[in-house]
């Protein structure tokens, strides 16, 4: 995908701590992407409701209404649940991992990330490669353990 079709491509960081959205934004943005954010899970809805993102980097441990919620929401509902949603999470413990796997997520990226991960997670995510077979080997291979 060039930079033209990224630049075509939104993507909505919700995340509460500012510099994760920072690195977020500076390094998509580099790869051409028009990148939105949200501080918190409730902006974070309003944001997909309104602003319909090709894929969402989404932070789980947010106050109020937090990533799992957000999460949920989206899948639940028919007319967002086709956006991707990335889990951007602390959170790594094989059931939380489970967690996210079965309520949809499209990647799980465990924080601390690697910039250059995040992009190539971002760009195989818009792309829609591997729809849905990198989930079920993900549950495959964690229940097994």
């Amino acid at each position: 995908m060039t930079p033209i079709e990224r630049s075509r491509r939104k993507v909505l960081v919700v995340d509460d701590h500012a510099d994760i959205r920072l690195m977020c934004r500076v390094n998509l943005q580099l790869e051409g992407y028009e990148v939105i954010e949200a501080a918190d899970g409730q902006e974070g809805l309003d944001q997909i409701r309104s602003e319909r993102p090709d894929v969402v980097l989404l932070d789980i441990m947010m106050p109020g209404i937090d990533g799992w919620q957000v999460l949920e929401t989206v899948k639940g509902d028919p007319t967002l649940a086709g956006i991707p949603i990335v889990v951007l999470t602390a959170r790594v413990q094989r059931d939380d991992e489970i967690r996210g796997w079965s309520a949809g997520a499209s990647e799980y990226l465990p924080k601390p990330f690697n910039p250059a991960t995040l992009t190539q997670v971002v760009n195989r995510t818009v792309r829609g490669e591997d729809d849905g077979g990198r989930r079920q080997r993900a549950l495959e291979k964690l229940r097994i353990l």
